[in-house]
């Protein structure tokens, strides 16, 4: 199902003023998070570069259709690629945590001559076995249930007890609380409706297409998430030019937990450019 770009409704964030003659990163968040998420990281990143955010559809301030088809990954590509119009440029650096990496990981694929670099944080490249990834769509579509079965206040609180966040817990109160604030913007049909349209079951699965991506790609990874940390350690292998970073004492957030020190990663590795 063909959806028009203008019938997507999108949230852009500018973390920074605007200038034609810089350099553009734009931000792509995670499942349950927004495009604020990367306001403190954005603090410690080179000023050369001019800094957005965007909502993912069905997130923050965007919309939350009912269609399922809005959610797929043609229709994330879509999105992306309207924010790269709107702001008339010829190519981005696409910086994008978790959902948000598999995002900007398939709009590379898809259009690599859009990308300037690429940075990817707890991404993988979706699911090649097939068994696996009915297993995951189904995995995902129980928790879109519960979602919609339950207040946004109960899933939240469910999410941010998962295993994969469990390094968090060391962040002080008062940033937590400011977490789970802005999770609690997002809607329950949103969230289960993103799930069904681009789980990581659902989205195509880019590990042949993968030698289409050019432009230089960094992996970045928490050592105490150690799922992603194995999956990038083999990530890395199959793109023609990246380099795979694990910041020590973090886990599947590294920009919440460590922003300092993810900010001191990506400035070295775009410093070239």
């Amino acid at each position: 199902m063909k959806i028009k770009t203008a019938e997507i409704s999108t949230n852009l964030l500018h973390l920074t003023p605007f200038k034609k003659n810089k350099l553009t990163i734009i931000y792509l968040h995670g499942f349950t998070c927004c495009a604020e998420d990367w306001k403190e990281v954005s603090a410690f990143i080179n000023k050369r570069f001019n800094q957005v955010a965007i909502d993912l559809i069905g997130h923050g301030k965007t919309s939350s259709p009912d269609n399922i088809a809005y959610y797929s990954a043609e229709n994330i590509n879509r999105q992306i690629f309207h924010i790269i119009k709107y702001l008339k440029l010829n190519e981005a650096i696409l910086i994008g945590y978790s959902m948000g990496g598999r995002a900007a990981l398939n709009f590379a694929v898809s259009y690599p001559g859009k990308i300037k670099a690429l940075i990817l944080e707890g991404t993988s490249c979706g699911i090649e076995d097939p068994e696996e990834r009915k297993t995951r769509i189904e995995s995902d579509s129980n928790i879109a249930r519960f979602i919609e079965e339950n207040s946004i206040e109960v899933f939240v609180d469910r999410w941010m007890n998962l295993e994969i966040f469990a390094s968090q817990k060391k962040l002080v109160a008062e940033k937590l609380k400011k977490i789970r604030e802005q999770k609690l913007l997002n809607s329950t049909k949103g969230l289960a409706n993103s799930l069904r349209g681009f789980g990581t079951g659902k989205m195509p699965y880019l590990g042949y297409d993968l030698d289409r991506i050019n432009s230089p790609v960094l992996l970045i990874t928490g050592k105490l998430d150690k799922k992603f940390t194995g999956i990038n350690s083999r990530l890395v292998y199959k793109l023609i030019n990246a380099k795979h970073v694990i910041i020590k004492d973090a886990g599947h957030n590294v920009h919440l937990e460590k922003p300092e020190e993810f900010a001191g990663v990506v400035n070295e590795f775009l410093s070239p450019l």
